[in-house]
């Protein structure tokens, strides 16, 4: 077939590849796996963000491995949640600020614009937080002040995604996500007492205290956070647009041949299962990594640089400069994530252009608000010396929206006029309100936590 001929639906969603390799499919199953893996990987890997792995590093640290029920508990809502949002995206080919906009009418967007621009302010203080481990991570392998890198880190990201076309940055975080791999490094470095973390992962390391439920609802806050739900979409969207079937637009699995629809979502399904199994794994790794050096040693954690620090005397410079490396990649990975996420929603529930697959020029409003919260967070990251705080009121933001954008979820992923035969199933349905009621209770414990001061 000649490279100029219409492409077609079927072999382009053919392991979801990219325009002018639906022609070429590879007969090696690892290569076509390494095709399918998009979204699903950069969300959960971006989940491993530096704010959380000083949440994990903190509950190994403070606890050993007694949250480590929390890994088997939270993989199965994480894989609901993520693949109700990409089947809404590849069903719909429509963003999650799209279907917002085409379930809820005009008084209810904007109570959901008004929760949406408090996730893309928390969304900044996060970022500001992974900013500043950047730097502090370049410090501690001796490459110069952490402000410097963190103001190098904040401009670099700026211009990447203002200049560069989807592709490349899509291409570029699909490598970072490797970064994280070093923290199955550190687990082999550290010693750990395998009877242990197995009595740790079936609950048998409970505690009834307060903090021990605050820190757990952390740990809940930092796998299920609501920019998630935007930037799989985004990203699935971002995609679609790439096949070039619909125009500027992403298709709908209607759009599609009845084969090319099933191997779509199937690739859909594969992409996410795997992205949040690695992101559980990085955590998993985490905690058992710190609850047997740092938890062994009563010695406490507020950060990543911290944990990193601490690990060296103990577990060798090696572990210390693993773990430094490691946050370094998930922060760079991160900052785009986050600042991304809440700008194409905005956007589209405005009924603006957004995608980092268009110019500025095409999506202003997109782009000032992605420019915008990268600078802010830039600024911070340069001139605020204590992170905790941020990530704090950070936390508290996403506590308070992770359950209403849950619901709202659930009832776009359930509505027959929208997603039609491929609406959620029994099983969706049920783990995903299962993982919507957690958030919920979970995210009002946390208020009332903080708060209440602790």
């Amino acid at each position: 077939m000649s490279t100029q001929s219409k492409p077609q639906p079927a072999a382009s969603d053919e392991a979801g590849s990219r325009p002018g390799e639906e022609n070429q499919p590879s007969r090696n199953p690892f290569v076509r796996f390494l095709r399918v893996l998009g979204p699903g990987l950069v969300t959960g890997a971006a989940d491993d963000d530096p704010s959380g792995i000083a949440t994990y590093a903190q509950a190994g640290a403070t606890y050993s491995n007694g949250l480590l029920w929390t890994v088997p508990v939270t993989l199965p809502m994480m894989m609901a949640v993520q693949e109700i949002c990409d089947r809404t995206a590849l069903a719909t080919g429509d963003s999650f600020g799209k279907l917002i906009r085409r379930k809820f009418r005009k008084g209810a967007r904007i109570a959901i614009i008004v929760l949406v621009v408090a996730l893309i302010v928390a969304n900044c203080l996060n970022l500001s937080a992974d900013l500043m481990a950047i730097g502090q991570g370049m410090e501690l392998i001796h490459a110069g002040p952490a402000p410097l890198w963190s103001a190098i880190a904040g401009v670099g990201i700026a211009v990447a995604l203002m200049a560069g076309s989807f592709e490349w940055i899509g291409r570029i975080f699909k490598w970072l996500c490797l970064a994280l791999l070093v923290y199955v490094g550190v687990l082999f470095v550290a010693h750990v007492k395998w009877g242990d973390v197995l009595l740790g992962l079936v609950g048998g390391q409970f505690r009834f205290t307060p903090a021990y439920f605050g820190l757990a609802v952390a740990v809940f806050g930092t796998t299920i956070s609501p920019y998630m739900f935007f930037w799989q979409t985004a990203q699935r969207i971002e995609e679609g647009r790439d096949e070039k079937l619909k125009g500027e637009h992403a298709p709908a699995l209607s759009d599609r041949s009845r084969g090319g629809a099933k191997r779509r979502l199937r690739s859909g399904r594969v992409d996410v299962f795997t992205g949040m199994v690695f992101s559980v794994l990085i955590m998993f790794a985490i905690i058992a990594a710190t609850a047997a050096t740092l938890g062994a040693h009563h010695k406490t954690v507020t950060s990543a640089a911290e944990a990193a620090k601490a690990l060296e005397p103990i577990a060798g410079t090696w572990a210390g400069a693993l773990f430094a490396i490691g946050f370094i990649g998930s922060g760079i990975l991160a900052v785009p994530v986050l600042a991304a996420s809440g700008s194409a929603g905005l956007a589209a529930l405005l009924d603006k252009k957004w995608g980092l697959d268009k110019s500025p020029k095409k999506a202003p409003i997109f782009y000032l608000l992605l420019g915008v919260g990268i600078v802010a967070g830039t600024i911070l990251a340069i001139f605020v010396s204590n992170p905790i705080q941020l990530l704090v009121l950070s936390a508290l933001v996403n506590g308070i929206a992770a359950g209403p954008f849950l619901v709202i979820m659930m009832l776009i992923g359930r509505d027959r006029r929208i997603m039609g035969k491929y609406r959620n199933g029994w099983l969706s349905q049920t783990i995903g309100w299962i993982a919507t009621v957690v958030m919920c209770i979970g995210g009002a414990y946390g208020i009332w936590y903080t708060i209440a001061g602790g």
